[in-house]
């Protein structure tokens, strides 16, 4: 028996940002849950498999109109046609959807209960699903405590969605132990809500798959579904396989060689020919190392992001989102300049741990604004709220005032 599992569609989820880029593929990036979704079920035909489970989040809050939940509904119909039966639980972004209680979903869709654990078997395949959807968005109970024991002679799935014992990068919804799953005896727990795939236990199988695509640029590298190969009520293969149609990259360069921006472009360039070509790649660039390039990258960021972006057109699947500046000035500082450094490095370390300080400079002195980049310098880019933003913006400050002062000495 083969099993497709998923989670985290979050079909038509928004782009937001997107619209401040010039050039951004905006509408591709806004299709791409939708195709991920459509090569979801491609593979569960081909493959062929006998179930699908979807852990969670099947859609991303409420629907702006009824399009997103029929597009899902044509898509299960799809796997109806082919007598493959579907086991869903809902997750916290789908518990925020008003309007989803109102659309049938095809006759394959088994969506369990809120209410209560609930079990679903097949005696003809040999699978028995045990799961409980979100019936609030911020369910913070235990609900894999109540699910019921293994049923004897079956293959037993836990179907969840939950954060586990937390993660730095999801809140921290139906939080359980691993142990907790463990004592239930079950064969296989798919798993929901983070969006990065891990594989939590062997034995049990305990595993999120990730989301299938990939929505924003902290979200990178290959999306997609696990799919479980199963014998004689045993786990023989669990097995990721690609679905995304757009993907998010970050490139580190080493710039170090660079002796001027036209180099450094060409370096950027050349990591840039070995992604493949096989759908769009939405990539985040930063450039490290020390070099004699670093004052002329600082000065022409606009310039350089303006040429990646060309370049990137080019390749026709690439479009580069974002470029960061990490690099550092070749030249040492003599013991003279000592002093000044550790000064600079003190008032900018000062900086960096009051936002409040840092945001009033930059918004009460008019030359102080007038420098900051153009991607920075819109108001809506300015987060003082974030620390990592300000950490991020005391740090380029004091490379380029080092550089600036190591260079003019």
């Amino acid at each position: 028996m083969k099993i497709l599992h998923a989670a985290d569609l979050h079909i038509d989820s928004p782009l937001h940002g997107l619209s401040r880029y010039e050039g951004a593929p905006a509408e591709s990036l806004r299709l791409a849950s939708r195709g991920a979704l459509e090569n979801l079920v491609g593979l569960a035909l081909t493959l062929p498999v006998e179930a699908v489970l979807l852990a969670g989040d099947i859609y991303d809050g409420d629907w702006r109109d009824y399009e997103t939940g029929l597009f899902f509904a044509r898509q299960m119909s799809r796997l109806r046609n082919a007598d493959i039966p579907v086991y869903l639980v809902s997750g916290n972004h789908d518990a925020q959807n008003r309007t989803m209680k109102g659309l049938r979903l095809p006759a394959n869709v088994h969506v369990l209960s809120t209410a209560e654990p609930q079990t679903i078997t097949d005696e003809k395949l040999g699978l028995a699903v045990h799961g409980q959807g979100f019936a609030t968005w911020d369910l913070d109970d235990n609900l894999a405590e109540h699910y019921p024991g293994r049923r004897p002679g079956l293959f037993n799935v836990g179907l969840l969605h939950t954060a586990l014992t937390g993660s730095a990068d999801h809140d921290r919804y139906a939080p359980c132990e691993v142990d907790d799953l463990v004592g239930k005896g079950y064969d296989y727990w798919a798993l929901g809500h983070v969006h990065a795939r891990k594989i939590v236990s062997e034995d049990p199988w305990i595993v999120f798959p990730g989301n299938i695509q990939g929505r924003h640029a902290r979200e990178t590298g290959p999306k997609g579904c696990t799919v479980i190969e199963t014998d004689d009520l045993r786990v023989v293969s669990v097995e990721h396989h690609d679905l995304d149609v757009a993907r998010w990259e970050h490139l580190t360069v080493d710039v170090s060689a660079a002796t001027d921006h036209e180099y450094a472009l060409d370096l950027v360039q050349a990591q840039m020919q070995h992604l493949p070509n096989d759908r769009l790649h939405a990539v985040r660039v930063t450039l490290t190392g020390r070099t004699a390039a670093h004052r002329m990258l600082w000065q022409r960021q606009d310039q350089m992001v303006a040429e990646l972006r060309n370049v990137a057109n080019d390749f026709g699947f690439l479009w580069m989102e974002k470029l960061y500046v990490g690099t550092q000035s070749e030249h040492v500082a003599d013991p003279g300049m000592a002093g000044t450094l550790a000064d600079l490095r003190r008032t900018a370390a000062d900086l960096g741990a009051d936002p409040h300080q840092l945001t009033q400079m930059i918004n009460e002195i008019p030359l102080m604004r007038a420098a900051l980049p153009v991607g920075v310098r819109a108001k809506d880019r300015i987060a003082p709220e974030n620390p990592d933003w300000v950490r991020r913006v005391a740090d380029e400050a004091l490379q380029l005032l080092e550089s600036l002062l190591l260079e003019n000495r």
